[in-house]
């Protein structure tokens, strides 16, 4: 079994690299831990809004529109109880 990686593996990978590198910089340099974590945090911030807004996880905007009815919602997702069937 192969496993390829993906544009959100590599985000993944992005989000912790930026903020273990921030950690690093706090320690490491005369930077304090603090500034360097939220430096780079907002980096990681940025890696969330590109992977959340750019190129988000659906297939095409068309997908946004749609409906979705009670019925086809599964029963684990759906915390309410559909009502009585007619």
């Amino acid at each position: 079994m192969t496993y390829s990686l993906h544009y959100y593996d590599l985000v993944l990978v992005c989000i912790a690299a930026s903020l273990g590198t921030g950690a690093v910089v706090g320690y490491a340099t005369p930077v304090p831990f603090p500034v360097a974590v939220v430096a780079l945090g907002i980096v990681s911030i940025a890696f969330i809004g590109h992977a959340l807004f750019v190129n988000g996880p659906v297939d095409d905007t068309e997908d946004l529109s749609e409906e979705v009815d009670l019925e086809e919602v599964p029963k684990v997702l759906s915390p309410m109880e559909s009502g009585p069937e007619t």
